[in-house]
Protein backbone atom coordinates (compact mmCIF):
# COMPACT_ATOMS: atom_id res chain seq x y z
CA UNK A 1 0.00 0.00 0.00
CA UNK A 2 2.90 2.15 0.86
CA UNK A 3 4.14 1.67 -2.35
CA UNK A 4 0.99 2.43 -3.78
CA UNK A 5 0.83 5.67 -2.19
CA UNK A 6 4.35 6.53 -3.20
CA UNK A 7 3.47 5.94 -7.12
CA UNK A 8 0.35 8.16 -6.99
CA UNK A 9 2.34 11.07 -5.34
CA UNK A 10 4.93 10.79 -8.31
CA UNK A 11 2.00 10.62 -11.05
CA UNK A 12 0.69 13.35 -9.70
CA UNK A 13 4.01 15.41 -9.69
CA UNK A 14 5.15 14.45 -13.01
CA UNK A 15 1.02 15.66 -14.42
CA UNK A 16 1.94 18.91 -12.79
CA UNK A 17 5.07 19.65 -14.30
CA UNK A 18 4.65 18.83 -17.44
CA UNK A 19 5.68 21.81 -19.38
CA UNK A 20 3.60 21.38 -22.67
CA UNK A 21 1.12 18.48 -24.39
CA UNK A 22 3.93 16.30 -25.62
CA UNK A 23 5.47 16.33 -22.47
CA UNK A 24 1.84 15.11 -20.86
CA UNK A 25 1.22 12.49 -23.27
CA UNK A 26 4.94 10.68 -22.14
CA UNK A 27 3.52 10.72 -18.27
CA UNK A 28 -0.05 9.59 -19.59
CA UNK A 29 1.51 6.86 -21.58
CA UNK A 30 3.98 5.80 -18.48
CA UNK A 31 1.38 5.65 -16.15
CA UNK A 32 -1.38 4.03 -18.13
CA UNK A 33 -0.04 2.83 -21.10
CA UNK A 34 -0.05 -0.29 -22.27
CA UNK A 35 3.29 -1.47 -19.94
CA UNK A 36 2.14 1.68 -17.75
CA UNK A 37 2.56 1.41 -13.98
CA UNK A 38 -0.09 1.31 -12.90
CA UNK A 39 -1.52 -1.00 -15.64
CA UNK A 40 0.99 -3.00 -14.55
CA UNK A 41 -0.30 -3.16 -10.96
CA UNK A 42 -3.55 -4.14 -12.55
CA UNK A 43 -2.60 -6.94 -14.43
CA UNK A 44 -1.11 -8.18 -11.49
CA UNK A 45 -4.75 -9.29 -9.73
CA UNK A 46 -5.60 -12.06 -11.54
CA UNK A 47 -3.04 -13.59 -9.70
CA UNK A 48 -4.74 -12.46 -6.08
CA UNK A 49 -7.03 -14.19 -3.73
CA UNK A 50 -10.15 -13.35 -3.92
CA UNK A 51 -10.65 -10.81 -1.21
CA UNK A 52 -7.42 -9.31 -1.45
CA UNK A 53 -8.02 -8.77 -5.16
CA UNK A 54 -11.25 -6.46 -4.14
CA UNK A 55 -9.60 -4.72 -1.78
CA UNK A 56 -6.22 -4.01 -4.05
CA UNK A 57 -8.24 -3.67 -7.10
CA UNK A 58 -10.26 -0.59 -5.43
CA UNK A 59 -7.05 0.77 -4.26
CA UNK A 60 -5.25 0.60 -7.48
CA UNK A 61 -8.61 2.19 -9.51
CA UNK A 62 -8.70 5.14 -7.29
CA UNK A 63 -5.22 5.98 -8.16
CA UNK A 64 -5.87 5.38 -11.41
CA UNK A 65 -8.75 8.15 -11.09
CA UNK A 66 -7.02 10.56 -9.75
CA UNK A 67 -4.04 10.25 -12.43
CA UNK A 68 -6.64 10.31 -15.27
CA UNK A 69 -8.46 13.40 -13.40
CA UNK A 70 -5.32 15.22 -13.27
CA UNK A 71 -4.48 14.42 -17.00
CA UNK A 72 -7.14 15.91 -18.10
CA UNK A 73 -6.96 19.02 -15.93
CA UNK A 74 -3.57 19.61 -16.90
CA UNK A 75 -4.22 18.86 -20.54
CA UNK A 76 -7.00 21.55 -20.37
CA UNK A 77 -4.72 23.77 -18.63
CA UNK A 78 -1.73 23.42 -21.46
CA UNK A 79 -4.17 23.93 -24.07
CA UNK A 80 -5.60 27.70 -22.83
CA UNK A 81 -2.00 28.76 -21.67
CA UNK A 82 -1.10 27.83 -25.41
CA UNK A 83 -4.08 29.49 -27.36
CA UNK A 84 -3.10 32.33 -25.31
CA UNK A 85 0.27 32.39 -26.18
CA UNK A 86 -1.08 32.06 -29.64
CA UNK A 87 -3.19 35.08 -29.44
CA UNK A 88 -0.64 37.26 -27.85
CA UNK A 89 1.53 36.61 -30.55
CA UNK A 90 -0.89 37.05 -33.69
CA UNK A 91 -2.52 39.86 -32.29
CA UNK A 92 -3.50 42.38 -34.98
CA UNK A 93 -3.67 46.48 -34.59
CA UNK A 94 -6.62 46.87 -35.48
CA UNK A 95 -5.88 50.15 -35.70
CA UNK A 96 -3.58 50.39 -38.57
CA UNK A 97 -4.10 50.76 -42.51
CA UNK A 98 -5.20 47.93 -44.31
CA UNK A 99 -2.44 45.82 -45.86
CA UNK A 100 -3.04 45.85 -49.77
CA UNK A 101 -3.30 42.25 -51.37
CA UNK A 102 -0.63 41.06 -53.91
CA UNK A 103 -2.95 42.05 -56.61
CA UNK A 104 -2.69 45.95 -56.03
CA UNK A 105 0.97 45.92 -55.36
CA UNK A 106 2.24 43.36 -57.64
CA UNK A 107 2.88 44.71 -61.20
CA UNK A 108 3.61 43.34 -64.47
CA UNK A 109 6.90 44.35 -66.74
CA UNK A 110 6.03 47.33 -69.53
CA UNK A 111 7.58 44.65 -71.78
CA UNK A 112 5.23 41.93 -70.89
CA UNK A 113 2.01 44.24 -71.19
CA UNK A 114 3.29 45.80 -74.66
CA UNK A 115 3.70 42.00 -75.68
CA UNK A 116 0.31 41.39 -74.32
CA UNK A 117 -0.94 44.54 -76.67
CA UNK A 118 0.75 43.45 -79.82
CA UNK A 119 -1.07 39.90 -79.07
CA UNK A 120 -4.17 41.91 -78.75
CA UNK A 121 -4.02 43.81 -82.01
CA UNK A 122 -3.22 41.68 -84.23
CA UNK A 123 -5.40 38.54 -83.48
CA UNK A 124 -7.96 40.95 -83.68
CA UNK A 125 -6.70 40.81 -87.47
CA UNK A 126 -6.38 37.45 -87.76
CA UNK A 127 -2.53 36.83 -87.20
CA UNK A 128 -1.23 33.82 -84.98
CA UNK A 129 1.99 33.92 -82.66
CA UNK A 130 5.07 31.83 -84.00
CA UNK A 131 7.76 31.32 -81.88
CA UNK A 132 11.43 29.62 -82.46
CA UNK A 133 14.73 29.13 -80.24
CA UNK A 134 17.06 31.72 -79.08
CA UNK A 135 20.15 30.28 -80.44
CA UNK A 136 19.92 29.53 -84.15
CA UNK A 137 22.05 28.48 -87.42
CA UNK A 138 24.11 30.87 -89.53
CA UNK A 139 21.54 29.32 -92.27
CA UNK A 140 18.27 30.43 -90.87
CA UNK A 141 19.53 33.53 -89.28
CA UNK A 142 20.96 34.99 -92.73
CA UNK A 143 21.70 32.25 -95.61
CA UNK A 144 17.90 31.46 -96.36
CA UNK A 145 17.12 35.19 -95.81
CA UNK A 146 19.40 36.48 -98.56
CA UNK A 147 22.52 36.88 -96.68
CA UNK A 148 25.28 35.19 -98.99
CA UNK A 149 28.51 34.83 -97.43
CA UNK A 150 30.78 37.64 -96.65
CA UNK A 151 27.73 40.09 -97.41
CA UNK A 152 28.57 43.05 -96.01
CA UNK A 153 24.61 43.40 -94.27
CA UNK A 154 25.90 40.70 -91.96
CA UNK A 155 28.54 43.03 -90.42
CA UNK A 156 25.08 45.17 -89.56
CA UNK A 157 24.22 42.73 -87.23
CA UNK A 158 26.77 42.85 -84.20
CA UNK A 159 26.45 38.80 -83.67
CA UNK A 160 27.31 36.38 -80.89
CA UNK A 161 28.76 33.27 -82.56
CA UNK A 162 29.31 30.37 -80.21
CA UNK A 163 32.48 28.07 -80.65
CA UNK A 164 32.92 26.53 -84.07
CA UNK A 165 31.89 22.87 -84.54
CA UNK A 166 34.14 19.73 -85.47
CA UNK A 167 32.53 20.42 -89.12
CA UNK A 168 33.39 24.34 -88.97
CA UNK A 169 29.90 25.78 -88.50
CA UNK A 170 28.88 27.94 -85.79
CA UNK A 171 25.33 28.42 -83.50
CA UNK A 172 24.67 31.80 -83.24
CA UNK A 173 22.64 33.77 -80.56
CA UNK A 174 19.73 35.44 -83.00
CA UNK A 175 19.88 38.25 -83.93
CA UNK A 176 16.57 39.39 -85.21
CA UNK A 177 13.15 37.07 -84.72
CA UNK A 178 12.99 36.60 -88.61
CA UNK A 179 14.32 32.82 -88.91
CA UNK A 180 10.84 32.26 -86.71
CA UNK A 181 9.73 33.22 -90.26
CA UNK A 182 11.71 31.12 -92.13
CA UNK A 183 10.60 27.93 -89.51
CA UNK A 184 6.83 28.94 -90.30
CA UNK A 185 7.90 29.04 -94.70
CA UNK A 186 9.45 25.46 -93.89
CA UNK A 187 6.46 23.94 -91.71
CA UNK A 188 3.70 25.56 -92.83
CA UNK A 189 1.84 26.30 -96.46
CA UNK A 190 0.03 29.21 -97.10
CA UNK A 191 -1.67 31.46 -96.93
CA UNK A 192 0.55 32.89 -93.65
CA UNK A 193 -0.31 35.15 -91.34
CA UNK A 194 1.93 35.20 -88.51
CA UNK A 195 3.66 37.57 -85.98
CA UNK A 196 7.06 36.96 -84.44
CA UNK A 197 7.81 38.51 -80.85
CA UNK A 198 10.95 37.38 -78.88
CA UNK A 199 14.23 37.79 -77.35
CA UNK A 200 16.78 39.25 -79.65
CA UNK A 201 20.80 39.76 -78.94
CA UNK A 202 23.43 42.11 -80.36
CA UNK A 203 26.22 43.14 -79.29
CA UNK A 204 25.90 46.96 -78.52
CA UNK A 205 24.80 48.09 -75.07
CA UNK A 206 24.01 52.21 -74.50
CA UNK A 207 21.24 54.34 -73.56
CA UNK A 208 18.91 52.76 -76.67
CA UNK A 209 20.73 49.45 -77.08
CA UNK A 210 20.94 46.72 -74.91
CA UNK A 211 23.03 43.08 -75.59
CA UNK A 212 19.50 41.46 -75.18
CA UNK A 213 16.35 43.34 -76.84
CA UNK A 214 12.66 42.64 -78.09
CA UNK A 215 11.68 42.17 -81.06
CA UNK A 216 8.43 41.75 -82.87
CA UNK A 217 8.15 40.78 -86.77
CA UNK A 218 5.17 40.26 -88.78
CA UNK A 219 4.77 37.92 -92.07
CA UNK A 220 1.76 37.56 -94.85
CA UNK A 221 2.50 34.87 -97.46
CA UNK A 222 -0.29 34.47 -100.09
CA UNK A 223 -1.02 34.50 -103.58
CA UNK A 224 -2.28 38.47 -103.40
CA UNK A 225 -0.81 39.75 -101.07
CA UNK A 226 0.47 43.38 -101.90
CA UNK A 227 1.93 46.49 -100.31
CA UNK A 228 -1.42 48.40 -99.78
CA UNK A 229 -2.22 45.63 -97.13
CA UNK A 230 0.56 46.14 -95.61
CA UNK A 231 -0.13 49.88 -95.08
CA UNK A 232 -3.17 49.02 -94.28
CA UNK A 233 -2.18 46.54 -91.30
CA UNK A 234 0.84 49.02 -90.23
CA UNK A 235 -1.85 52.01 -89.91
CA UNK A 236 -4.18 50.23 -88.37
CA UNK A 237 -1.94 48.60 -86.12
CA UNK A 238 0.11 52.08 -85.04
CA UNK A 239 -3.04 53.77 -84.77
CA UNK A 240 -4.49 51.38 -81.91
CA UNK A 241 -1.45 50.67 -80.25
CA UNK A 242 -0.75 54.73 -79.55
CA UNK A 243 -4.44 54.83 -78.76
CA UNK A 244 -5.00 57.30 -81.26
CA UNK A 245 -8.02 58.11 -83.55
CA UNK A 246 -5.80 58.72 -86.11
CA UNK A 247 -1.69 58.77 -87.91
CA UNK A 248 -0.15 60.13 -90.85
CA UNK A 249 2.92 57.74 -91.94
CA UNK A 250 5.55 58.13 -94.35
CA UNK A 251 7.32 55.41 -96.08
CA UNK A 252 10.62 55.53 -97.19
CA UNK A 253 13.20 53.27 -99.08
CA UNK A 254 15.59 51.47 -97.44
CA UNK A 255 17.51 48.33 -97.68
CA UNK A 256 16.88 44.75 -96.20
CA UNK A 257 18.42 41.96 -97.72
CA UNK A 258 15.24 40.26 -97.12
CA UNK A 259 12.97 42.33 -99.16
CA UNK A 260 12.45 44.25 -102.36
CA UNK A 261 11.69 46.62 -101.95
CA UNK A 262 12.67 47.93 -98.56
CA UNK A 263 10.95 50.75 -96.34
CA UNK A 264 11.26 52.31 -93.29
CA UNK A 265 8.01 54.18 -91.56
CA UNK A 266 8.20 57.57 -89.71
CA UNK A 267 5.18 58.37 -87.64
CA UNK A 268 3.58 61.63 -87.34
CA UNK A 269 4.24 62.96 -83.96
CA UNK A 270 4.87 66.39 -82.15
CA UNK A 271 7.81 66.44 -79.75
CA UNK A 272 7.19 69.92 -77.94
CA UNK A 273 6.71 69.84 -73.76
CA UNK A 274 9.47 67.55 -73.73
CA UNK A 275 7.19 64.41 -74.96
CA UNK A 276 6.52 62.61 -77.88
CA UNK A 277 2.47 62.68 -78.94
CA UNK A 278 1.41 60.81 -81.87
CA UNK A 279 -1.59 61.28 -84.11
CA UNK A 280 -0.57 65.19 -84.21
CA UNK A 281 2.48 67.91 -84.83
CA UNK A 282 4.51 67.93 -87.86
CA UNK A 283 7.47 66.09 -86.22
CA UNK A 284 8.46 62.42 -87.66
CA UNK A 285 9.99 59.55 -85.53
CA UNK A 286 11.23 56.16 -87.36
CA UNK A 287 9.63 53.57 -85.74
CA UNK A 288 9.85 50.13 -87.89
CA UNK A 289 11.20 48.66 -91.44
CA UNK A 290 9.05 46.65 -93.42
CA UNK A 291 9.05 45.61 -97.38
CA UNK A 292 7.94 42.72 -99.85
CA UNK A 293 9.36 39.28 -98.83
CA UNK A 294 12.67 38.86 -101.37
CA UNK A 295 11.76 36.29 -103.85
CA UNK A 296 15.16 34.54 -103.31
CA UNK A 297 13.77 34.12 -99.79
CA UNK A 298 10.12 32.60 -100.82
CA UNK A 299 12.30 29.97 -102.71
CA UNK A 300 14.88 29.53 -100.49
CA UNK A 301 11.88 28.34 -98.12
CA UNK A 302 10.72 26.16 -100.82
CA UNK A 303 7.91 28.39 -102.06
CA UNK A 304 6.98 29.36 -105.71
CA UNK A 305 7.99 32.69 -105.61
CA UNK A 306 5.91 33.10 -109.41
CA UNK A 307 2.67 31.81 -106.95
CA UNK A 308 3.46 33.74 -104.11
CA UNK A 309 4.54 36.62 -102.68
CA UNK A 310 4.12 38.64 -99.19
CA UNK A 311 5.44 40.79 -96.88
CA UNK A 312 7.18 41.29 -94.07
CA UNK A 313 7.93 44.04 -90.85
CA UNK A 314 9.91 44.19 -87.65
CA UNK A 315 10.10 46.52 -84.72
CA UNK A 316 11.45 46.85 -81.28
CA UNK A 317 9.00 45.87 -79.07
CA UNK A 318 11.66 48.19 -76.10
CA UNK A 319 11.51 50.48 -78.90
CA UNK A 320 7.50 51.01 -78.78
CA UNK A 321 7.19 50.85 -75.00
CA UNK A 322 9.69 53.81 -74.56
CA UNK A 323 7.49 55.78 -76.67
CA UNK A 324 4.45 55.11 -75.67
CA UNK A 325 5.20 55.24 -71.94
CA UNK A 326 7.71 57.85 -71.60
CA UNK A 327 10.99 56.06 -70.41
CA UNK A 328 13.89 57.17 -71.45
CA UNK A 329 16.66 54.84 -70.94
CA UNK A 330 16.14 50.96 -72.70
CA UNK A 331 18.63 49.87 -69.69
CA UNK A 332 16.18 50.53 -67.13
CA UNK A 333 13.88 47.69 -68.62
CA UNK A 334 16.89 45.31 -66.81
CA UNK A 335 18.02 46.02 -63.95
CA UNK A 336 15.05 45.07 -61.80
CA UNK A 337 14.67 47.68 -59.77
CA UNK A 338 11.25 47.21 -57.63
CA UNK A 339 10.69 51.27 -57.99
CA UNK A 340 11.21 51.97 -61.67
CA UNK A 341 8.76 49.10 -61.80
CA UNK A 342 6.00 50.02 -59.79
CA UNK A 343 5.92 53.59 -61.20
CA UNK A 344 5.73 51.91 -64.70
CA UNK A 345 4.25 48.66 -64.37
CA UNK A 346 0.66 47.55 -64.37
CA UNK A 347 -1.59 46.07 -62.17
CA UNK A 348 -2.01 42.46 -63.14
CA UNK A 349 -5.91 42.44 -63.70
CA UNK A 350 -5.73 45.12 -66.56
CA UNK A 351 -5.51 42.85 -68.76
CA UNK A 352 -5.19 44.87 -72.45
CA UNK A 353 -7.96 44.31 -74.68
CA UNK A 354 -9.09 46.53 -77.74
CA UNK A 355 -12.68 46.73 -76.27
CA UNK A 356 -11.59 47.42 -72.83
CA UNK A 357 -8.46 49.67 -73.16
CA UNK A 358 -4.85 48.49 -74.36
CA UNK A 359 -3.40 50.61 -71.27
CA UNK A 360 -6.41 51.74 -69.63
Amino acid sequence: MTDLVQLETELLSAVAAASDEAALEAVRVGALGKKGSISALLATLGQMAPDDRKAAGAAINAVKDKVTEALGSRRETLKQGALAARLASETIDVTLPVRESPTETGRIHPLSQVYDELTAIFGDMGFAIAEGPDIETDDLNFTKLNFPEGHPAREMHDTFFFNPKPDGSRLLLRTHTSPVQVRTMLGQKPPIRVICPGRTYRNDSDQTHTPMFHQVEGLVIDQGSHIGHLKWILEEFCKAFFEVDGVKMRFRPSFFPFTEPSMEVDIQCNRQGGEIRFGEGTDWLEILGCGMVHPNVIRNCGLDPDIYQGFAWGMGIDRIAMLKYGISDLRQFFEADVRWLSHYGFKPLDAPSLAGGLSS
